[in-house]
């Protein structure tokens, strides 16, 4: 593929196509159990023992046997002797016989000859317990043959309790926990390099040099990182290389051992974009490069043979366009990374209280306020200029709309719109 080669300008629908056909799953490592929140289950989980391992008592109160309390009133209690008092974590080795009882708290193994739990509130809260005179009176009969949970009620031994595709949330990782899995096997999570290059730009802690007109801030550095952290993977900040092919190299190389690596900027055709000329010099294979979208035209996509093959995501240098594109085609791309199965953002048909047109041959992006109206609809208001350099209208959006190429939106119009900020995800991609 030769350094003259032009623009693809693939549709969006076709740019992410093509990104997720160049990604899959990474291999798979065990992780300690709190370090596995939020990976993917590689393998299924089978359960050991049982689960309850035992009969045990689903109230407070007496093991008791049906026969003993039945037809039991307040106007006629039956009282049972109280020959012992078992606490959660305790088993008693005494068994109930005909008209006895022991006090048994929630949780606590239900002793032998008992097949009900009488709660506290159906008896008179007993006497002399821990005594040779112990004795409750049982008022009400409702819960004969109750309130015991059987060994086995949740899990047998040998059931698939988790299975491998499954998202390792806080209610996954206590039922691993259950079965004595302090370890699990998981989908590694990627380490993505992030590089910013530009003159022009610094690091926050350089902001006299903003304050004095000479430089901006980075920005794009500090958002991307921030976009990876939420996927839920590590960022690797490359820190910001000057517009130099030497320059570029030499950052890149920092990349050595990562899964994945981001660029911002640089990608275009001006004299002193060098990103992709840089690319190809480190043996990458482009897919695509340029996508009919606005926000977020310049973007590119490729495999960099220098660094072993790794997916690389050329993105804008303008702060929208680069987070629009992380969140259409790169946060999907990493969470097939991550061995995930819903991958794209939801959408969402909503009502514009704005006009908006797009002229031109692309697909539009605006950024989009949402509210819920009584009426169940959802209204959309542009969250005001809506310039690639404008990243407040990012950080004041709820959604982007899916504008086509040379449409015009009315006030009433209804649009499609993918939701940001961490709605459920989908099988589904949004164009």
């Amino acid at each position: 593929m030769g350094a003259d080669r032009g623009a693809d300008w693939l549709t969006g629908s076709q740019a992410l196509a093509a990104i997720l056909r160049g990604v899959g799953p990474l291999s798979a490592e065990e992780r300690p159990l709190l370090d596995a929140l939020g990976s993917v289950l590689a393998e299924d989980v089978a359960a050991p023992v049982d689960l309850p391992p035992w009969d045990n008592s689903a109230m407070d109160g007496f093991a008791v046997r049906a026969r003993d309390v039945r037809g039991a009133s307040a106007e006629s209690p039956r009282v049972l002797r109280v020959v012992d008092d078992v606490a959660a974590g305790y088993v008693s080795a005494r068994t109930v016989g005909p008209g006895e009882a022991i006090r048994i708290m929630t949780g606590a193994p239900v002793p032998a000859g008992a097949d009900s739990v009488v709660r506290v509130e159906h008896t008179d809260g007993g006497s002399g317990i821990g005594t040779a005179a112990g004795a409750v009176a049982i008022r009400a009969d409702l819960d004969a043959g109750k309130n015991v949970r059987p060994r086995g009620e949740d899990v047998r031994a040998g059931d698939t309790v988790l299975r491998a595709g499954d998202v390792l949330g806080a209610a996954q990782l206590g039922v691993a926990a259950a079965f004595g899995r302090a370890r699990l096997p998981v989908i590694r999570r990627p380490v993505v390099a992030v590089l910013a290059s530009g003159d022009e730009l610094v690091p926050v802690e350089a902001f006299e040099q903003v304050r004095a007109g000479r430089r901006i801030v980075s920005t794009n550095s500090y958002a991307l990182a921030a976009q990876l952290v939420e996927t839920g993977v590590e960022a690797r900040v490359l820190g910001i290389a000057r517009d130099t092919p030497e320059s570029l190299r030499e950052h890149l190389e920092r990349a050595a051992g990562c899964d994945a690596v981001i660029t911002t900027a640089g990608i275009s055709v001006g004299e002193h974009d060098y990103v992709l000329r840089t690319m190809r010099e480190m043996g990458t294979a482009v897919d695509f490069w340029r996508v009919r979208i606005r926000p977020g035209s310049a973007m590119a996509f490729g495999r960099v043979g220098a660094l072993g093959g790794i997916p690389w995501f050329g993105l804008p240098g303008n702060p929208v366009s680069t987070m629009v594109t992380f969140e259409l085609f790169v946060r999907p791309a990493l969470l097939r990374m991550c061995g995930r199965a819903r991958i794209h953002p939801p959408t969402v048909d909503a009502v514009m209280a704005d006009r908006y047109a797009a002229p031109g041959t692309m697909m539009h992006l605006p950024r989009l306020r949402l509210a819920r109206q009584a009426d169940g609809s959802t209204v959309a208001r542009l969250t005001g200029p809506q310039g690639s350099g404008i990243a407040t209208s990012m950080a004041a959006a709820d959604g982007l709309a899916l504008v086509p190429a040379g449409a015009q939106l009315d006030p009433g119009d209804v649009v499609r719109v993918v939701i940001l900020g961490g709605a459920p995800l989908v099988e589904e991609p949004p164009f």
